[in-house]
C-alpha cells in the first residue's frame, strides 16, 4: 500500500486542489493501485485463498453450514423436522370419554453464561517486558519523498512519533573477536511537505510465502538479524529445543527472550530465505549426477517422510508424504543420472542408479540364513555383486569401457537365479529377487558407466544429523512448521556443500527481506580445479 491511514487522514479536497496536474496523475496512480489491493484483500475467503475456514465471519459460518446440510440431505427429507401436534389424552378404560387435550408448556431456555474470550482477561495484570537496554547506538529514520506529491522532503526536522529498540549480535574485530550484545534505539519521524502534507516513515515490511501462514517479515523487531541467526543455528545445527536456546541466551549473553519471540523468529528467518527455494530447485534439475532419499517425519498426528536432493552444490529438503507427486514436480525436466534406493517413486526415470550398499545388506543377510535354497541365492547374489564392484574400482584407474560383455555369463546366471527364486516361500528371498528384476537395468548402470557411483552415501549421511534431530524433536507440529525446518535446513547445508559458512548470508536475508529487499542469491560454488 502507497498510503497509510495517517496519509489517509490528510487528504481532502483543499489538498487536492492546491496539488498540480503532474501531481495529482502521481497520487491519482497510487490511490488506485491501493483501490485495487484493498478490494483483492477484501474479496478474499476461504474459497479462493489461504485463509483458514475460522476467517469467516459468523454469518458466513451459518451460511456454509446451511450449504453443506443442503448437499448432504437425503432426496426428500425435509428441511425442519415436523412439529408433532399435541394428542389427545384417552383412558384406559373403555367407555369413558376422552379427557381433553393437555396444552404443551412453553418453556424458555436458560441463559447461558457468556463464552470466556480467549486471551488476557479485562482486569488481569498484564505481563511486559522487564528487562531494559541502554541503547549503544541511535538510528533516524526519515521519509524519502512525500507521500502526497511525490517530491523529495529534507531528511532533517520533522518530529519522531515512534521508535523501537532492536537488540542485536556484532562481530568482534580481529584483535579482539568473539560476539557482543549491541542495542540500537530507531526513531521515526514525521516530516511536513511544502505541500502541506504529513508524511511518516515506517520500518519496512517483506512478502511472506503462502505457505507459511501466520509469519510476518518486518523491520520492527526485538531481535536483529545476527541475533537471529544465532537462534537458528542453536536450533538446527545444535539441535536445541526453544526452552534450551533461551535459557543459553539467559546464560551467556543475559538477554531474557520469551519462548514465543524465539518461535517467532526462527519462523521469520524461514520466511526470509523462502525465494532461494527456486533457485535450489533450478540447480537440482540442471546437475549431472543427482542422490535422492527420505526418512520418516513425524508432523502432528500424521507421519511424513523428509526427502533431500543431492547434486554436487545443492542439498535441496522437502516434508511431505511418501507418494510420486512430490518427486515428479520437484525433478520436472530433470535429464542427468538419480542414484536412489528401491523405493517405487523413482522408478519412472530411464537413467537412474540403484544403491549397492542395500543389495549388499540383503544379500549378506541371506547368507546367513538358516534356509538351504535362501542361503545359496545369498551368496551368488554377493558374489555376483562383490565381483563387479571389483571391476568397477579397476575400471576407474585405467580408460573407461563398457563391463557388461566381461560379466555377461555371470549375470545371465544370476537373472536365472532370481526368475527361479520368484514365489519362493521364503519371505526374503522372493522379495530380493524381486526387487533385482524391477530394477535390474538401474543396478547394472554401472558396468556400462564404472565412473558413476556404487552408493546413495551422498544422500544418506547428510540425512543422519536430522535423524537424530527427529529422535529429540518427534518431528514437528503443524505443515507451517515443517516447511520452516525444510526450507532453512536446505539453505544451511547448500551453504556448507559450496563451502561457505552459512550464518553471514543468512544474517544478510533477514535484514534484506525484513527491509523488503529481494533475496540475495545464495553463495556460488567453487570453480573446479583445472
Amino acid at each position: 500500500m502507497y498510503l497509510n491511514n495517517h496519509s489517509l487522514h490528510q487528504l481532502d479536497d483543499a489538498y487536492l486542489d492546491s496539488l498540480e496536474s503532474g501531481e495529482l496523475r502521481g497520487l491519482s496512480k497510487r490511490l488506485l493501485a491501493d483501490l485495487k489491493e484493498a478490494r483483492e484483500r477484501l474479496n478474499q475467503n476461504p474459497n479462493n485463498s489461504s485463509r483458514p475456514p475460522s476467517s469467516r465471519t459468523p454469518w458466513e459460518r451459518a451460511e456454509a453450514a446451511a450449504s453443506r446440510e443442503a448437499v448432504e440431505r437425503e432426496p426428500g427429507e425435509p428441511e425442519e423436522p415436523v412439529k408433532k401436534q399435541a394428542k389427545e389424552v384417552v383412558s384406559p378404560e373403555e367407555g369413558k370419554e376422552s379427557l381433553p387435550a393437555i396444552p404443551p408448556v412453553e418453556t424458555k431456555p436458560s441463559a447461558a453464561a457468556p463464552a470466556r474470550k480467549p486471551g488476557k482477561q479485562p482486569g488481569a495484570p498484564g505481563v511486559g517486558r522487564t528487562q531494559v537496554f541502554e541503547p549503544n547506538a541511535i538510528i533516524e529514520h526519515y521519509p524519502a519523498c512525500c507521500a502526497g506529491c511525490g517530491r523529495a522532503v529534507e531528511a532533517t526536522g520533522g518530529t519522531a512519533y515512534t521508535a523501537f529498540q532492536e537488540v542485536d549480535l556484532r562481530w568482534g574485530e580481529a584483535e579482539c573477536p568473539g560476539l557482543g550484545v549491541w542495542v540500537t534505539h530507531h526513531r521515526y519521524h514525521e516530516v511536513i511537505c511544502p505541500c502541506g502534507h504529513h508524511t511518516r516513515e515506517t520500518p519496512g515490511r517483506g512478502e511472506v510465502d503462502a505457505l507459511l501462514a501466520g509469519v510476518e517479515l518486518s523491520e520492527w523487531r526485538l531481535v536483529g538479524p545476527l541475533l537471529a541467526t544465532l537462534m537458528v543455528a542453536l536450533s538446527l545445527r545444535f539441535r536445541l529445543s526453544r526452552a534450551r536456546i533461551r535459557e543459553f541466551l539467559h546464560d551467556w549473553l543475559g538477554l531474557d527472550l520469551s519462548v514465543g519471540t524465539i518461535h517467532q523468529t526462527l519462523h521469520e528467518a524461514a520466511a526470509a530465505v523462502a525465494p532461494a527455494e527456486e533457485e535450489l530447485i533450478e540447480a537440482v534439475r540442471a546437475s549431472e549426477l543427482l542422490h535422492a532419499d527420505e526418512t520418516s517425519w513425524p508432523e502432528g498426528g500424521a507421519l511424513l517422510w523428509l526427502w533431500i536432493f543431492v547434486s554436487a552444490t545443492t542439498t535441496l529438503y522437502y516434508i511431505a508424504g511418501r507418494g510420486k507427486e512430490l518427486v515428479t514436480n520437484v525433478l520436472a525436466g530433470f535429464s542427468g543420472w538419480l542414484m536412489t534406493d528401491g523405493w517405487f517413486s523413482y522408478r519412472d526415470y530411464p537413467r537412474r542408479l540403484r544403491c549397492w550398499a542395500h543389495l549388499l545388506r540383503k544379500a549378506q543377510g541371506l547368507s546367513e540364513s538358516y534356509h538351504r535354497e535362501a542361503r545359496a541365492f545369498g551368496k551368488e547374489v554377493l558374489t555376483t555383486l562383490e565381483t563387479s564392484m571389483a571391476a568397477v574400482y579397476a575400471a576407474r584407474e585405467g580408460p573407461p569401457g563398457d563391463l557388461t560383455s566381461s560379466h555377461e555369463q555371470q549375470l545371465a546366471n544370476l537373472r536365472a537365479a532370481c526368475e527361479r527364486m520368484q514365489g519362493h516361500s521364503h519371505a526374503q528371498t522372493h522379495a530380493l529377487a524381486v526387487e533385482l528384476l524391477n530394477d535390474w537395468e538401474a543396478i547394472f548402470q554401472v558396468l556400462r558407466h564404472p565412473e558413476l557411483p556404487l552408493t546413495n552415501n551422498d544422500a544418506e549421511r547428510p540425512l543422519r544429523h536430522w535423524v537424530i534431530a527427529r529422535q529429540l524433536s518427534h518431528g514437528s507440529r503443524t505443515a507451517v512448521g515443517s516447511r520452516v525446518t525444510a526450507l532453512l535446513v536446505s539453505v544451511i547445508d547448500t551453504c556448507r556443500q559450496r563451502g561457505h559458512s552459512p550464518w553471514p548470508y543468512l544474517k544478510t536475508a533477514i535484514a534484506d527481506r525484513r527491509a523488503g529487499r529481494t533475496l540475495p542469491p545464495l553463495p556460488p560454488a567453487p570453480l573446479p580445479t583445472p
